[in-house]
């Protein structure tokens, strides 16, 4: 929604309504989700290795903690800062300043970007795999699907 007008996810409690989410592809949602967007979003950052480990960390601690309140949305969220850890210090890997463009519509070459950054994309992607394939996350995700197809067939 680029017109700058209301998300349509704006000013729903997800925690409160967790039938409301719907998981959406790769990082889908990840600004405007609430409560998980102002507890996820503090912890992320790919600005430097020692900064994107402690985040990494701090945002799998939140998915665990999620996970033992058996909190779905919570989870997935989670899921989706690590994944968009994964992007964003890949797509800085990949082109000198993040973008494909330089200013003056010129193509930036791939492979000028920071190889640091790609340590902090491995960082962040092993972080995200090991979440996504976690046994109880696949679980309730698995019932939550259910749950909104259920709701869609009624």
């Amino acid at each position: 929604m680029g017109d700058g007008g209301p998300h349509p996810l704006d000013g729903i409690d997800f925690r409160a309504e967790p039938e409301r989410y719907e998981i959406g592809r790769g990082e889908h949602g990840v600004f405007h989700v609430e409560p998980y967007k102002g507890e996820l979003l503090p912890l992320w950052t790919v600005k430097d290795l020692a900064a994107a480990e402690r985040s990494a960390a701090a945002i799998h601690d939140r998915f665990l903690a999620y996970r033992t309140a058996g909190d779905f949305v919570g989870m997935d969220m989670a899921r989706k800062y690590l994944q968009m850890g994964f992007t964003r210090a890949r797509r800085y890997a990949n082109y000198r300043g993040g973008r494909k463009r330089a200013p003056d519509g010129n193509s930036v070459p791939f492979g000028s970007g920071d190889p640091r950054k790609a340590q902090i994309a491995d960082l962040f992607r092993t972080r995200w795999r090991a979440v996504a394939e976690d046994p109880e996350y696949l679980r309730l995700k698995a019932l939550h699907q259910r749950a909104r197809r259920d709701a869609v067939e009624d």
